[in-house]
């Protein structure tokens, strides 16, 4: 017990990444205009993706390095086709979720300075506390957030099961419209969250086995993980009957602003739990936004100084993982990909609910070519055999590359056809 407590926090790094923009948005506008419709395609894509995310912490656990470390040694082509499918979607990735964050500010201060000034104020927070604090604080203040808002989500799940009896719950899905066929593929691309996390994962296993002095079993690692992921889909399913209960049922319209959205977000909760649990509300939405934040602001930065050590062809050493996240090139990453973020934000947001399905179907047309990358490092001979999936685990992972890419041809038809 004492050796999954200190292997404990990967997993909640994951959760933490995933309960965000994919959950407080897109799971929420799933109910709101589908009924319980999509809690399928949801489903499908937990299921199908469950095997691509595994493969990072395994990876870490296996050979005391991240997954980038297996991207080199199967050809320098692997590192710069991921540099140029990061380039692809870290920009858009991290201004989605500045944006609704900054919206779900403005709702919990009632300070209106604009969805710009916000995102700068709350990217700088970030970036001090990932100074100050570094990895145990990212580690512990996600613990928190995480249980805060799982644990209000529940709560009004339960309140909102007596508004479903009796009535229409489903709304119908034209697989044939563009809209809808484009909604849902954002809605996989970030379901639970995009592909490129699974290398974040084995940065944050190594990060904290250093941290705690203790290198995880394989089964320590696979029981951390799989309660993040677990709680990750329950949490998605959660809001989805929430959208349902509050939105669907009662015809409300999802509103197209990342500011008028959070408002809304707060008053779904307060219709089922009352008046009373609206500061809680605002607080427990705004806190996990920012762990999201948070997270996806250390993730891209640590893996690109990460990949452009590894681009120099020598092996991954103990000293480069001690300098990912402090070393003076890693802050000026995450300056590059917060001013990257800016000038998407303003020169790109026309729309919220567009510019978030924008971001999640860039991170799923990456999906299936990162995937492929882990799946390759996972099974790579230089793994010990006691740590590379089973039969049945490859077959599950390449089925699930296989339905991403089926799905991502299926929108291509129908957008232009």
């Amino acid at each position: 017990m004492g050796g999954f407590r200190k292997a404990f926090g990967p997993g909640v790094l994951f959760a933490a990444v995933s309960i965000g923009t994919s959950h407080l948005v897109q799971s929420t506008q799933a109910g709101a205009g589908w009924g319980l419709s999509l809690v399928p395609v949801i489903l499908f894509a937990l299921v199908m993706k469950y095997p691509l995310y595994e493969f990072g912490q395994r990876y870490a656990m296996a050979t005391g390095h991240t997954l980038l470390e297996g991207y080199r040694r199967q050809g320098a082509w692997t590192l710069w086709l991921y540099l140029l499918l990061t380039l692809a979607t870290m920009f858009t990735v991290l201004a989605a979720v500045a944006l609704v964050t900054a919206g779900l500010a403005e709702e919990f201060t009632g300070l209106r300075i604009g969805y710009l000034p916000w995102a700068a104020v709350l990217v700088g927070l970030c970036a001090g506390v990932l100074a100050v604090g570094r990895f145990p604080l990212l580690d512990k203040a996600t613990k928190v957030i995480v249980l805060l808002l799982a644990v209000s989500t529940l709560v009004a799940a339960v309140f909102a099961i007596p508004e479903l009896a009796g009535a229409r719950l489903f709304g119908r899905v034209d697989l044939t419209d563009a809209k809808q066929v484009a909604f849902i593929v954002a809605l996989i691309g970030w379901m639970p969250t995009g592909v490129e996390v699974c290398v974040w994962q084995s940065m944050w296993a190594l990060a904290r086995a250093r941290q705690t002095g203790h290198r995880p079993t394989l089964r320590e690692t696979l029981a951390d993980y799989r309660i993040g992921y677990l709680g990750t889909g329950l949490v998605a399913l959660m809001f989805v009957l929430l959208g349902v209960a509050v939105m669907f049922l009662r015809e409300q319209k999802f509103e197209d602003s990342a500011v008028r959205f959070s408002a809304q977000l707060v008053s779904l909760y307060a219709s089922l739990l009352g008046n009373w649990s609206r500061p809680l509300i605002e607080l427990a939405a705004f806190t996990t936004m920012l762990s999201t934040l948070l997270t996806v602001l250390d993730g891209f930065p640590r893996a690109l100084q990460l990949l452009l050590l590894r681009m120099k062809g020598t092996e991954e050493t103990d000293d480069d993982l001690k300098r990912a996240g402090s070393a003076p090139e890693y802050w000026l990453l995450m300056a590059l990909t917060a001013a990257g973020a800016f000038l998407v934000l303003g020169f790109l947001m026309r729309s919220f609910k567009s510019f978030v399905n924008l971001a999640m179907i860039l991170s799923f047309v990456t999906g299936p070519l990162l995937g492929f990358l882990a799946y390759r490092a996972v099974t790579a001979s230089f793994v010990p055999a006691e740590f590379r999936p089973g039969r049945a685990l490859r077959v599950w992972a390449l089925a699930g590359i296989f339905f991403l890419l089926a799905f991502l041809a299926w929108f291509a038809v129908v957008e232009f056809s």
